[in-house]
């Protein structure tokens, strides 16, 4: 009996510290949005957009979270222990911790030209602002999931650029060409948008070309960095009758 007690209590203490962990994401980010200088009315309506489905998803988490402490509470401890467990794989499944598999688009980066000639050329590669660009676009346009090579993109997904290369989840991303897989309930609209994309101009550019085809069968990597929750505390309470 009290071995089943803290099982429930550690499975509870999981379940609330993972749930406060992406609130505490998303309201980070609708929090301090990203604000350049040289914005026009048409970059910030889109990033107005993008802060109301954030934030819009942050009352959807909060809402099943209550639901889920509401079903708790009416069943037995058997049953609430096995609720605790599926909602624990729910919301791994959610912040992206867990491997994923679905529909969407596959994503291909590649040089924009044929290095055929006699002229030096420098070979183009992706810049952390390139690829920061296409992400906020996909998660416009209704990406659900993205991972690029064998990076899982998350909230917390450090992308940086150190000593010439660009680094994702701190680890450098191979050269060109990449691919991103990326997950949608409709994979149609996304690659409409796609196809139209700012950032197709934008990787033209620096001569890197932007293609996209819609895939069945795509599997995501979970994140397999460290999750820091460092100042998430999970308050208890004394149960009744201890």
């Amino acid at each position: 009996m009290i071995l089943l007690k803290f099982k429930r209590k550690a499975l509870i203490s999981f379940v609330c510290v993972l749930t406060g962990f992406m609130i505490a994401i998303q309201f980070q980010s609708t929090q301090k949005p990203d604000i350049r200088e040289t914005r026009d009315v048409w970059e910030i309506r889109k990033q107005l957009q993008t802060e109301q489905k954030k934030q819009l998803l942050l009352y959807n988490q909060i809402t099943e979270s209550e639901r889920i402490l509401e079903e708790y509470s009416e069943k037995s401890e058997q049953e609430q222990l096995n609720t605790l467990k599926e909602s624990t794989e729910v919301l791994k499944e959610k912040a992206g911790l867990t491997e994923k598999k679905g529909k969407g688009l596959l994503i291909t980066i590649e040089p924009l030209f044929e290095n055929e000639s006699e002229r030096v050329e420098s070979y183009p590669s992706i810049t952390p602002d390139l690829l920061n660009r296409l992400i906020n676009e996909l998660n416009t346009y209704g990406a659900e999931d993205i991972a690029i090579e064998n990076e899982r993109i998350i909230n917390l997904t450090p992308i940086r650029y150190v000593n010439g290369k660009t680094y994702v989840n701190n680890h450098a991303l191979p050269g060109i060409p990449l691919k991103l897989k990326v997950l949608s309930p409709n994979p149609k609209r996304l690659l409409d948008y796609v196809q139209v994309s700012e950032s197709k101009d934008y990787f033209a550019i620096e001569d890197l070309s932007l293609s996209a085809e819609i895939k069945n069968g795509l599997v995501l990597p979970g994140y397999e960095g460290v999750v820091d929750l460092e100042g998430i505390k999970v308050k208890e309470q004394a149960e009744a009758g201890e």
